[in-house]
């Protein structure tokens, strides 16, 4: 018999309410972090990175929503992994997904931490990312709804904030200040780009990163088979618009290789626009932080619901499933979460792998965990296309077998990149694997074997 802690997540969410989710995982992307990809590829290069990385996201979500509505879970990956390859197959999607949504808010509370500094020199970036952390666990406790109104309300100013800096800096946009050297520092495309271009793949994954976090609510949506396909596909297309604006903008408004290689594109792109003393500026860094916050706060909510989903299927303690009993929220697993995440701010500046710090070593294994899900979660696509011809799928992937096959290959095309690039990284990602799924199937195991005595 289920403990009624463990049983029953509260259906309350809208699609505006997902929409609100989907775009807010992601849309810190689109204000720091990309840029970098100008340093590798130059912005032409860079360009037709980004094109084949928003059609291998658009191909995935709308493949992926076939899997959300088919199975409506807590896990997302996890749940479809395991229905089509076993425990096995489970374990690996639900861990490399764990990896992603536990490791990237470290980054963005420090980001969150810096962008207060700005403004409050006397505050220590540490100890306001920690607060973030403490602050952001306890809204999601006190309830679903609240925090995705919440999520919504930010993500619309973020949105609102990127709709005004396209239009302030536009007047100042030539299409010769954006092409100019933009084939990694040549005016004219050669073979020499092409490096630059599959270097450059992690930086536009960035604008879409986390966007499958929605599946992870899926069992706190209202008529799940219906809002779900609708918030997608609003929310994919919403954040390849952004991306394609704010980039194509930010570049040519100047020089571009001025903003390459900073975590501010945005604010010194408008800047060099209308001055540093314009009212419009002090918005953008004001507003700028609702980004991160949007961003921070979702991946919360779905590192929450991976772990509760884990711990419900047998692969981590029961006491990971538990759900508060007032607001049906997952405290547990939600505050362990944070634990690692608070572990890896204060050891930024201790701990250094590959020659940088833990928070950037993290974001990379973040974007590892991403890739290795999305390979698993088209193959789950495909297996169960085939061993259940008969599941219920209110929504079909269109272009099937094509458009999940491309974002297959792509994800793949993108992992080895990332692997070679950073293989000191992947072998942590791949220890850490090992460990973490290795550990689970055992304890999973032990579970069923003590169930059956």
């Amino acid at each position: 018999m289920n403990d009624s802690r463990t049983s029953g997540l509260q259906q309350r969410l809208s699609v505006f309410h997902l929409w609100g989710i989907a775009v807010g995982l992601v849309i810190s992307g689109e204000y720091f972090g990309w840029s970098y990809g100008w340093a590798s590829a130059g912005t032409l290069g860079f360009l037709v990175a980004t094109v084949v990385v928003a059609a291998m996201y658009v191909a995935f979500i709308f493949s992926f929503t076939e899997l959300t509505t088919a199975i409506p879970h807590a896990g997302g990956p996890f749940a479809y992994a395991n229905r089509a390859f076993g425990p096995l197959g489970g374990a690996i999607a639900g861990f490399a997904t764990l990896v992603e949504f536990v490791f990237a808010p470290p980054a963005i509370a420090l980001a969150i931490g810096a962008y207060l500094r700005v403004q409050f020199p006397w505050l220590n970036p540490t100890h306001a990312a920690t607060m973030a952390y403490v602050v952001f666990i306890a809204l999601n406790i006190v309830g679903v709804h609240i925090a995705a109104t919440f999520e919504l309300f930010v993500t619309l100013l973020a949105v609102g904030e990127l709709m005004v800096f396209m239009g302030v800096v536009l007047p100042a946009f030539r299409w010769s200040n954006f092409v100019a050297g933009g084939w990694a520092g040549h005016d004219h495309f050669s073979m020499a780009a092409i490096g630059g271009m599959f270097a450059a793949l992690p930086f536009a994954i960035w604008f879409f990163l986390a966007i499958e976090g929605v599946a992870m609510a899926a069992e706190e949506a209202r008529d799940p088979r219906r809002t779900i396909p609708r918030a997608y596909i609003s929310g994919i297309l919403t954040l390849v618009a952004l991306a394609f604006g704010v980039m194509l903008l930010a570049g040519g408004s100047g020089d571009w290789t001025q903003i390459a290689n900073i975590n501010d594109p945005l604010p010194q792109a408008m800047k060099r626009s209308v001055g540093s003393a314009s009212g419009w500026l002090h918005m953008l860094v004001w507003l700028g932080l609702f980004g991160l916050v949007a961003s921070f706060h979702g991946i919360i909510m779905g590192y929450a619901r991976q772990i509760f989903a884990l711990a419900r299927a047998g692969f981590l303690p029961r006491i990971f499933a538990r759900l508060h009993p007032r607001f049906r929220t997952p405290d547990v697993a939600t505050i362990a979460g944070g634990v690692v995440g608070v572990a890896t701010i204060w050891s930024d500046n201790v701990v250094h792998i590959a020659g940088q710090s833990l928070t950037a070593s993290v974001v990379t294994l973040s974007a590892l965990g991403a890739l290795t899900m999305y390979i698993l979660a088209m193959a789950s696509l495909f297996r169960l296309r085939k061993i259940e011809p008969d599941l219920q799928r209110p929504f079909v992937a269109p272009a099937y077998p094509y458009a999940p096959g491309f974002a297959l290959i792509m994800a793949g095309v993108a992992l080895v990149m990332m692997v070679w690039n950073n293989r000191e990284i992947a072998a942590i990602f791949a220890v850490v694997m090992v460990a973490l799924v290795g550990g689970s199937l055992m304890f999973r195991q032990r579970g069923l074997q003590a169930l059956a005595v």
